[in-house]
């Protein structure tokens, strides 16, 4: 037996974990992603908090997951292969595409949600 959740539903599940700390956009931003998922999959997904937690990050910004992810900006640098010289705009551009090739990258206004990978 199921109940459907429409997207103001998901995303206060998310917002209300204790566990996680999405914030309100984040939180809407997971929830639609979630749903064009179950639509292009054409199946109907079981609404997981904790699975959703630990399979997805919530950032700041791009330059944030990349400290996070490697430990310290010249670390982050090394790891995407780039000079530390980089204009802002390059930098962040190299760091989507290393996300979008590893995992899923989810921007809205205020941040950015990862899958982990």
């Amino acid at each position: 037996m199921y109940t459907q959740l429409n997207t103001h539903q998901i995303a206060d599940l998310l917002h209300s974990d204790d566990y996680a700390s999405w914030s309100r956009a984040g939180a809407f931003a997971l929830a639609e992603h979630l749903e064009e998922l179950e639509a292009d999959s054409g199946r109907e997904m079981e609404f997981d908090a904790v699975a959703i937690h630990y399979n997805f990050s919530e950032y700041s910004s791009l330059q944030d997951w990349a400290i996070d992810h490697f430990g310290g900006v010249p670390e982050a640098l090394e790891g995407l292969g780039v000079e530390d010289d980089m204009e802002l705009d390059d930098l962040e551009d190299e760091i989507r595409v290393y996300i979008q090739d590893e995992g899923t990258l989810i921007e809205f206004d205020g941040g950015i949600i990862i899958s982990s990978f």
